[in-house]
């Protein structure tokens, strides 16, 4: 090779932020499994996770019954605290509500909604706000600050005042409650995809690339994106435990879900006028189960900052 040629990004291969060649991906991957194993309560956290994602998923098969479903109720079985049994010889063991629906049931139904409400909210947030952030670092000038004025004042309100002004203009459902999650998030995501992908703007293999004349769509999502992946990915659980959360306060207010696509906020809020007359499994047992996973979601996310990002493990 003459002294003048040039070795295209290809042909070397992908380069981390210091200029070294990168690990092969299952190499870098196997690296980040053992060192995020090394935490017990990582690894717990990560196990109630999944065991609530898979209960959630399979929760028409596993679940007693379809709460939902009015040949499958008896209102003659209302109120019923765990570990009861119907007049049918069926046992409750988390008990009934006021309704005669197996809490059980409703609680796994439940964690398919708000699963589903969180992880939609979260990656369409996350697309929107990471392809936001990258043009507003790699561009500069007057878009940058353009961008960034508007994300500021995005984050100045406060998200569930936010969510409340556009769930009572656009109304109550799924789709409804997953743009207002969207609307208050991607701020967060062009934000923090901004301030790494100006670091790595800086960077020789970007140089390189300007340098290659390779495109700017190429360089923005073959070059920059890879390497904001690690900060996003921790940001990203971070945020699907907020929405999970946040859905199920609006949810709690009336202003979320609808009766017939409950989730967890919901069945919290359905058995609110129990509590005081001691009937506290209703809003209790799925406060827990929310409370549970929104604290397992935050741990495997901490634990992944560390892994990610060395320099922040404590």
């Amino acid at each position: 090779m003459s002294a003048g040629a040039v070795t295209r990004p290809e042909q070397a291969g992908p380069v981390d932020p210091a200029g070294a060649p990168r690990p092969a991906e299952a190499s870098a991957f196997a690296a980040v499994a053992r060192a995020y194993a090394r935490s017990l309560i990582a690894m717990t956290a990560l196990v109630v996770f999944a065991i609530i994602a898979v209960a959630a998923l399979l929760a028409p098969w596993i679940a007693p019954q379809n709460p939902y479903d009015l040949t499958q109720v008896d209102l003659l079985d209302n109120l019923l605290p765990p570990g009861s049994e119907s007049f049918s010889g069926q046992i409750y063991w988390l008990g009934t509500d006021g309704q005669g629906r197996d809490i059980l049931s409703a609680i796994l139904y439940g964690l398919r909604i708000s699963l589903l409400v969180g992880l939609a909210s979260g990656v369409i947030a996350l697309l929107i706000g990471a392809a936001v952030g990258l043009v507003s670092a790699y561009r500069g000038s007057w878009l940058d600050a353009t961008i960034m004025r508007i994300v500021d004042l995005q984050l100045s309100f406060p998200t569930i005042l936010v969510a409340l002004i556009l769930l009572v203009i656009l109304g109550r459902g799924v789709d409804k409650i997953v743009f207002a999650l969207v609307v208050v998030q991607w701020a967060y995501f062009a934000r923090t995809v901004r301030g790494v992908a100006l670091v790595e703007n800086s960077r020789e293999y970007i140089e390189a690339a300007r340098g290659l004349k390779l495109g700017h769509l190429r360089i923005l999502f073959g070059h920059l994106l890879p390497n904001c992946m690690p900060t996003l990915l921790v940001v990203a659980t971070v945020q699907v435990a907020s929405a999970i959360s946040l859905e199920a306060t609006l949810s709690f207010l009336g202003l979320g879900l609808p009766p017939t696509q409950p989730s967890l906020g919901l069945l919290i809020a359905n058995g609110f006028d129990y509590m005081q007359s001691g009937r506290y499994w209703i809003s209790l047992l799925p406060g827990v189960v929310l409370l549970v996973t929104i604290v397992s979601i935050n741990v495997v996310g901490d634990r992944l900052r560390d892994v990610l990002n060395p320099r922040l493990a404590r």
